[in-house]
């Protein structure tokens, strides 16, 4: 099941973009083998609940014995790729560095992800997503004016930057390998990613279509047509009237006057009409406005909770959620015309599939 349906990745257990990369990779179809060191779970998430854990065998290895380390061997000679996550050069500490690992397999698509890649003088540095999109000019553009920056999570350093990142190098390499028979290193850095998604915002720069000063651009929250604003029951919606239709629908829909707002193309009027915005949309509450603005082009959206996602009709209508042994989770993706994602299976146990996966092997 799955356009991946047929490849083996070997996932050594991690925190971050390496599980993410292993789940997008599973829900396409690939056999993951998570290799776990024995003990508790580090993120303080039963294994039975952790959604990255979905889809995938699992096996525990003490990767400090000698004896784990040439099962782990034997396993990647089974492999079509391996996804690691740990800093640079405790893999070849270990003995499944590139090199140990290619030795017994040519064709392996060798996957690692850092937060600051394999060299450079931070190689070695710890950090987090935090650090890693503050290098690349991210966080600064993130949060209000005259306010401090605000992380976004951690999608766009660990997910986008790292796990999304990392996946399309592994997707590459594994199309490659199939024309050339010979495996290679994948080196994704959650900064080069964070960077990546930047492209937009460099190009807006050198245009001199971009301001310094933090939310003082048209998406990040200084235009008074990209933004949040709170509704009268203390809820918030979602404004992205970007092009002028969509923003005349806007205004429509907020009943106000077109012809006695100020030109909204010019920064310094956006107070103004951040302002006039502001009450308008406190004078009803976030249902109100989601019926007003209902199967319009303004652009809005309610802004919801984790816990109201999954009632949201387009949502339900596009069964974006799926339940599984009682766990609300995201369903696979993205939609195939012709290959057919499965429902994946329950996030197994620490070490669930150990005994089975050794008997293959042939120990």
């Amino acid at each position: 099941m799955g356009p991946l349906s047929g490849y083996r990745i070997v996932e050594l257990g991690g925190l971050g973009p390496a599980p993410m990369c292993g789940l997008l990779l599973a829900d396409l179809g690939a056999e993951i083998i998570l290799v776990e060191r024995p003990g508790d779970a580090e993120i303080g998430v039963d294994a039975v609940k952790s959604i990255e854990r979905r889809g995938k065998r699992s096996i525990e290895l003490d990767l400090k014995d000698r004896r784990s380390i040439e099962i782990a061997l034997k396993l990647i000679e089974t492999a079509d790729g391996l996804i690691e996550g740990f800093r640079p050069g405790v893999a070849e500490r270990l003995g499944l560095g590139p090199d140990s690992c290619r030795a017994h397999n040519s064709k392996l698509v060798y996957g690692r992800v850092t937060g600051w890649g394999q060299d450079g003088p931070l190689a070695q540095t710890a950090g987090h997503d935090i650090n890693y999109i503050s290098i690349a000019g991210a966080l600064h553009a993130i949060g209000p004016a005259g306010g401090p920056p605000v992380p976004p999570l951690n999608l766009v350093g660990d997910y986008g930057g790292g796990a999304m990142y990392l996946a399309c190098g592994m997707l590459a390499g594994l199309l490659e390998a199939q024309v050339s028979g010979r495996g290679q290193v994948v080196d994704a850095a959650m900064l080069d990613g964070a960077l990546f998604q930047m492209s937009l915002f460099f190009s807006l720069h050198a245009a001199g279509r971009w301001r310094g000063e933090r939310g003082g651009n048209d998406v990040d929250g200084g235009a008074p047509y990209y933004r949040t604003y709170e509704t009268r029951d203390g809820r918030f919606v979602a404004v992205g009237a970007l092009e002028q239709k969509f923003y005349e629908e806007l205004v429509n829909g907020l009943g106000l006057d077109a012809a006695g707002l100020p030109d909204r193309m010019d920064p310094n009027n956006w107070p103004n009409l951040t302002a006039r915005f502001e009450a308008a949309f406190k004078a009803k509450s976030q249902r109100e406005w989601g019926a007003i603005f209902d199967g319009t082009d303004a652009c809005i959206t309610p802004v919801l909770p984790l816990t109201e996602v999954a009632d949201h009709p387009h949502v339900i209508a596009r069964e974006c959620i799926v339940e599984i042994a009682g766990l609300a989770q995201p369903r696979p993706g993205p939609r195939f015309s012709r290959s057919t994602l499965a429902d994946p299976s329950s996030p197994e146990e620490k070490g669930a599939s150990t005994a089975a996966i050794l008997e293959e092997l042939g120990f």
